[in-house]
């Protein structure tokens, strides 16, 4: 049976009202519990952020976070707890394709979530051998994530023993525990191809040669689960979440900072909180029978007054670069375009061992006005290039002085390989600074990165040890980074205090 925090449990202070924040509260909700979430920033969110740029006779509503969700199961399970229907808040329009992905030779792939439109696709601009790899790939993949899901995902670990079971065994078996790269090789032989397959990996922090083939669960996800995009944005996620809760009974205090916690006898008894607008103002306190940080790591340790400790520091993911633009209608763009660079295995060596950005950049180029044109002004589109780069420990540059040569640097790579995004009417660039600002460690918005020793039981445990009523939340804990994951995270959160 996993431990759970000490009784007294009934009113839970939730500090962040990011997704797994908001997913900690429903599931609390739906356990009788009696929530207030408080947040710094006015509006729900904390990574899947928003931002609106005027121009162009009217409003671009920029998502700063996630471009899609996958796994919208988990999002229906969080309301579920609360007795709501995904439909009832929330209206996802289905991505096909998924990606299009265009390389440094001038071909396109499509990829497609649906097995015979994927299959179609292989054969006719790679092989038949491929698309019969393509077959038996797919096959490996949705057994990985069966295998992984229930033990290895969602579930809370006390232990490392705890994860010993016959799934350890199965995704042994599978391969589980190799490197991502040579695993994908094994089915497809076109590099495209396998980098189709295994660049997610970036995202958890590790180049696909090196991450664990477990990994390959994140292209799961993207490329046979499906991939959906809200109406209205992906902040509409946060904000559905956060009008199921407050109907449920909720309290949301927003535009508040938790500057500290009161303790007694072991257990923490009140939050201590100012206004963000005015953090010199006098300061409120919230009294509490449990709390859960859903905030940065760091964050999180500062208000606990503590430093974990680990034998090895932890390894933070790359960051990344991101240039949002306001353009004239007449792209063509898909929502999702891939540009991959001709390097590739150098261009993980220069952003996470070398602190060096990439001399030939592989580029998500996002346009989300392609599924929903009301995201910007008639007559023009919503763009968005993500680069990834060295986080702030790994590369420590003056991304006020680079900043801007870096976004030119960037408009002329893609214009060289045939994407051009026109004359921004307004534009935004958020950079590893920004993210740092934002008080996300390392600069990156990713998080801790997915190696070995930070994976599974290995990861920051989210009950905190030597406080009786403290729970971590968010993609530094357990599970992990990503949508699916801190949803899921929430849940566990919600666990340890409900049992």
């Amino acid at each position: 049976m996993t431990r759970t925090v000490q009784s007294p449990s009934d009113h839970v202070v939730v500090v962040g009202a990011g997704l797994a924040g908001l997913a900690t509260a429903l599931h609390l909700l739906g356990a009788g519990r009696r929530v207030t979430v408080v947040e710094r920033d006015p509006t729900p969110g904390g990574r899947a952020g928003r931002l609106d740029l005027d121009g162009a006779g009217g409003t671009f509503r920029l998502d700063t976070g996630p471009t899609v969700i996958t796994m919208p199961e988990l999002v229906e399970e969080a309301l579920a707890a609360v007795g709501e229907k995904l439909g009832d808040r929330l209206e996802l329009i289905d991505l096909h394709p998924a990606y299009h992905a265009r390389f440094a030779d001038g071909s396109a792939i499509d990829v497609h979530t649906d097995p015979g439109a994927m299959e179609q696709e292989i054969r006719e601009k790679v092989s038949a051998a491929d698309a019969e790899g393509y077959r038996r790939l797919r096959a490996w993949l949705t057994e990985l994530y069966r295998v992984q899901m229930a033990t290895f995902i969602d579930a809370n670990f006390d232990s490392p023993l705890d994860v010993l079971s016959p799934d350890l065994a199965r995704l042994a078996t599978l391969g589980g525990f190799g490197r991502l790269g040579p695993r994908i090789g094994r089915f497809l032989a076109d590099e495209r191809l396998r980098r189709i397959f295994s660049f997610q990996a970036l995202y958890a922090g590790v180049p696909p040669a090196r991450a664990l083939a477990a990994y390959a669960v994140i292209a799961y996800m993207d490329t046979i689960a499906g991939v959906t995009f809200p109406v209205g944005g992906v902040r509409a996620l946060p904000q559905a979440l956060a009008d199921a809760a407050a109907d449920a009974g909720a309290e949301f205090r927003y535009g508040t900072t938790v500057t500290g916690l009161e303790r007694s006898a072991g257990r923490v008894r009140a939050v201590r909180t100012v206004p963000t607008a005015d953090p010199g103002a006098d300061g409120d306190r919230l009294a509490a029978d449990a709390v859960v940080l859903s905030v940065d790591l760091p964050a999180a340790h500062a208000l606990l007054g503590r430093t974990p400790r680990r034998a090895v520091p932890l390894r933070w993911s790359p960051s990344a670069f991101v240039w949002h633009a306001g353009v004239p209608a007449g792209t063509g763009l898909g929502h999702h375009t891939i540009s991959f660079g001709d390097a590739w295995a150098s261009t993980f060596d220069e952003i996470i061992t070398e602190g060096r950005l990439m001399s030939d950049p592989s580029l998500l180029v996002t346009h989300p006005t392609a599924t929903d044109p009301s995201l910007a002004p008639e007559g023009h589109e919503l763009l968005s290039v993500l680069a990834p780069c060295p986080n702030t420990e790994v590369g420590p540059f003056d991304w006020d002085r680079i900043g801007p040569r870096y976004r030119e640097e960037l408009g002329g790579v893609l214009a060289g390989r045939g994407i051009e995004l026109g004359d921004p009417v307004v534009e935004h660039t958020i950079s590893p600074a920004d993210w740092s600002d934002l008080g996300l460690a390392a600069g990156t918005p990713f998080s801790a990165a997915h190696t070995f020793a930070q994976t599974g039981p290995f990861r920051s445990g989210n009950l905190v040890r030597g406080e009786g009523n403290v729970v971590l939340a968010g993609c530094g804990t357990t599970p992990g980074v990503g949508v699916p994951t801190v949803l899921v995270s929430g849940k566990l959160a919600a666990a340890r205090i409900t049992g």
